[in-house]
């Protein structure tokens, strides 16, 4: 029933508040992931929150590397200094099962394929990368090359990943893993290796092999689809890469086409801040619900680019974006499930994480949010 309620007030237009200070959202968003990683037996934190079926789900090692460094720079820029112990035990759980060859697993812990899997294991870097500095704990170092051996290992000549793509998705190569390229750029910050830089680079080169005359990268999704749309959650994980990457190894190139690319999305965006969930390759919009999770990590993205190019108008896409989600956060709501959560679609019906609240989205959610109050202070956000 609970989710009828959701869907209908979100149908209604009754299911966005009025924007609070960004302070507000950011706890909000903070204590909604620990009481996810509270959810489970573990130390991980919950996939998500399904109100349709009113359960958590198990663990996901993916999501969980990533969200470490959010909660660590939370900590550190806002004085929340008790939001160190629940990164540092979830990077804890990420060396714990962590697989023998360095890789990390797909999909939840009660998924019933246990297999490396190239993307995941690229965002576990961050986690295990933030908490080797933040505690100089040796076994965080040791997960941490073991992982970005790994992945060196298993990648193809010409840079692209085609090996232990996730059981659980349906395309073949992803241009996605751009995002992994820059965990492996974490990496390095730690572990001065010149193999994960060279890794890196040469999977952006490949990456932007792929790409069509307008910038577009083909099968950038989740799923093989007929029109060869994408998600703008996937989207934005390719810009990041070609951003982070282009930084580091300070390639103009690498930074220019993710630039072009933000403002192709850019133009898509709504008069009210959001963006469709899908793209179709000519940069147009195609669903009339939101990825809410996009959404945010495009207005990282165009954070980012204002700041690294100059680009200020990109701002302006950004904070559209942040009130836009802020405006769905539910800090009214007694049901301390979704309290200060972020959904997968709006309306949450929609075709991303339906009926969900993934942890993923809060973690994006963080880092915008983070990123708009504190502007040039703050370095290496996730």
């Amino acid at each position: 029933m609970k989710h009828w309620v959701q869907l209908a007030r979100d149908q209604l237009g009754v299911g966005r508040g009025a924007p609070q200070a960004i302070n507000a959202h950011l706890e909000a968003a903070a204590q909604w992931i620990c009481r996810a990683q509270a959810a489970t037996p573990d130390d991980g934190v919950a996939h998500s929150y399904d109100i349709r079926a009113n359960k958590w789900l198990a663990s996901y090692p993916e999501t969980t590397g990533y969200i470490i460094p959010t909660l660590y720079d939370y900590a550190q820029h806002f004085n929340k200094p008790q939001y160190r112990e629940a990164a540092r035990r979830m990077a804890q759980w990420e060396v714990d099962v962590q697989l023998p060859e360095g890789g990390v697993r797909a999909g939840t812990m009660d998924a019933h394929v246990i297999t490396p899997t190239i993307f995941n294991t690229g965002q576990v870097l961050f986690g295990l990368a933030r908490a080797a500095k933040e505690t100089n704990d040796d076994r965080f170092l040791k997960a941490l090359k073991r992982a970005a051996d790994w992945l060196v290992k298993v990648q193809d000549e010409d840079g692209c990943w085609r090996q232990f793509q996730s059981p659980f998705t349906t395309t073949s190569v992803a241009a996605y893993n751009t995002r992994t390229a820059f965990g492996l750029s974490r990496a390095f910050e730690v572990i001065p290796d010149e193999r994960y830089l060279l890794a890196a680079d040469r999977n952006i080169a490949w990456a932007l092999s792929t790409a069509g005359e307008n910038d577009w990268f083909p099968g950038n999704c989740l799923t093989r689809n007929s029109d060869d749309s994408a998600l703008t959650h996937t989207i934005a994980y390719s810009i990041r890469g070609l951003l982070e990457v282009g930084v580091v190894l300070e390639k103009s190139q690498y930074l220019e086409h993710a630039l072009r690319m933000a403002k192709a999305v850019a133009l898509a965006q709504r008069e009210d801040g959001s963006l469709p969930g899908y793209l179709t390759p000519d940069w147009q919009g195609k669903t009339s619900w939101t990825c809410v999770t996009g959404n945010s990590q495009m207005a990282i993205n165009w954070f980012r680019l204002a700041r690294e190019t100059g680009e200020s108008l990109l701002v302006q896409h950004a904070i559209a974006a942040n009130r836009h989600n802020m405006g769905l956060q539910d800090l009214s709501t007694d049901n301390v499930n979704i309290y200060g959560a972020i959904k997968g679609s709006h309306p949450i019906n929609g075709g991303y994480m339906t009926w969900r609240f993934p942890n993923w989205a809060a973690k994006f959610f963080m880092d915008a949010l983070m990123l708009e109050a504190l502007g040039e202070s703050v370095e290496n956000i996730g």
